[in-house]
């Protein structure tokens, strides 16, 4: 017997590559996988077939997209949140590092489990996290937000994250929030091999990601380089995030960030950097051309007064460019949705006008919400776009309250529009919200969990 999911009567945006739309369609997964999309009504015979288990869903007044795919988080930061809330990047790190060397499992158990249903229920249904912090008597903090990931119902693409330049070596986090690099390669290793699924369908894959320039050395950028090419996963770091970044790698090693990256292998379309704000018009170039992805994180760039990324620029000379959060801690809101509509904006105010030649109309942000973080995650010929053969990861959003139910167009509400409610998140054809609530874990115990991890670590009790 099959597990039929069919959904008729919505808008549809596919975000294929002719970014093919139907004013009123349907879509049909099976197992799993889109078996159809398409014009008009179900074809005979589908609703019918006595063998399949079949759900059917009415997506009148509603706008069915892929899911969104999150790039970038730090989901430890969720029980962290408001603090340093005046801070620039440096300042707001150095406040909260000291808070960070307190986390544990539970502590990150809960974070990931409230992150991760935040984000299901604001339409995402992939996510990375850049998880960089790990205590000496912390526990195994990965394996914690991935048995979140499970919980709660995502795809998830965690990455063993490190730090191993304190600030006795120049670097900016604490000593004790450090580790050795054979340490951290020994710990790299052990998560691809506990973790890391290749499979079409794998709800958790891994990649390698030393922290940043000002907190990592050449050394363990170069090793984990390797690694990760040995063992066939991604690398993931923040680059060109700050002024500051870009003062610190010319003083420290006598480059700009992107020409460091460069120098210790780093470029590569295995490869995508968080945040990418500072960037010349030599590094865009060679981005492109080395296929290095960009994880754009408007909400937490404007949050930190990092600036505004290149995107319209990274987008026309082809690199591939997603959406990010980005950590809880510098972007509270940590809603996938909100960010089209800042990725959006802040292109606009980047360029000074609103020409659609210069900066991101409301597809190009749906687009890079989608398909392009697909492509940051190397995924691209199974998510990211509803198409027949690829993983059934979808989001239906209403569309039919006051909010939207007078924009005219589907996508410009949903882009445009207040943050819309999810009437369905499908992940594999599975449903996780139905009707703006989460199915997969209680809300109520969510928050109360939440709520207590991050009193026990301000609190320092």
């Amino acid at each position: 017997m099959s597990k039929v999911l069919i959904i008729e009567n919505a808008a549809i945006a596919t975000v294929d590559v002719c970014d093919t739309e139907y004013e009123r369609g349907y879509l049909v997964a099976r197992d799993g996988l889109i078996d159809a999309v398409g014009a008009g009504a179900v074809p005979e015979g589908v609703k019918q077939n006595p063998a399949d288990d079949v759900t059917i869903v009415d997506g009148t007044d509603c706008l069915l997209t892929p899911g969104l795919i999150n790039t970038h988080h730090h989901l430890y930061q969720w029980v962290t949140r408001g603090l340093a809330q005046n801070e620039a990047l440096f300042g707001w790190l150095t406040t909260l590092y000291p808070i960070w060397a307190r986390i544990d499992e539970p502590s990150v158990g809960a974070a990931a489990r409230g992150g991760l249903a935040w984000l299901a229920k604001t339409g995402c249904t992939t996510s990375a996290d850049h998880h960089y912090v790990f205590p000496t008597h912390g526990g195994d903090l990965l394996a914690a937000e991935i048995d979140a990931a499970g919980t709660i119902g995502l795809r998830f693409h965690p990455t063993r994250g490190s730090m191993s330049r304190g600030r006795s070596q120049g670097g900016l986090p604490p000593d004790e929030c450090v580790e050795q690099v054979d340490s951290i390669l020994r710990a790299s290793q052990d998560a691809i091999d506990r973790f890391h699924d290749p499979r079409f369908d794998s709800m958790v894959r891994i990649a390698l990601a030393p922290c940043s320039p000002f907190s990592v050395t050449d050394e363990l950028m170069r090793a984990s380089a390797e690694l990760a090419r040995s063992n066939g996963v991604r690398l993931h770091t923040h680059l060109c995030e700050t002024a500051d970044e870009e003062e610190f790698c010319l003083a420290t090693h006598g480059m700009t960030p992107v020409d460091y990256a460069e120098s210790v292998g780093w470029l590569g379309d295995d490869v995508w950097f968080a945040h990418a704000v500072h960037l010349s018009d030599a590094a865009i170039k060679k981005m492109a051309a080395t296929g290095t992805g960009a994880a754009h994180c408007p909400s937490s760039n404007a949050r930190l007064g990092a600036g505004h990324a290149p995107v319209r620029s990274l987008l026309d000379a082809g690199a591939p460019v997603g959406l990010g959060v980005d950590g809880a801690a510098s972007q509270e809101s940590g809603m996938m949705v909100e960010e089209l509509r800042q990725a959006m904006y802040t292109s606009r105010l980047r360029a000074g006008n609103s020409s659609a030649a210069e900066t991101l109309g409301a597809r190009d942000a749906l687009r890079i919400g989608t398909i392009g973080g697909a492509r940051n995650l190397g995924r691209q010929d199974e998510i990211g776009s509803l198409e027949p053969g690829k993983l059934a990861d979808l989001a239906l959003w209403d569309l039919s309250g006051l909010g939207h139910a007078d924009i005219a167009d589907p996508v410009g509400a949903l882009v445009f529009g207040p943050p819309a409610s999810v009437k369905l998140l499908a992940v594999g054809g599975r449903t996780v919200v139905r009707d703006g609530e989460l199915v997969t874990a209680d809300e109520a115990t969510l928050a109360r969990d939440c709520r207590a991890a991050a009193r026990r670590l301000v609190s320092g009790r």
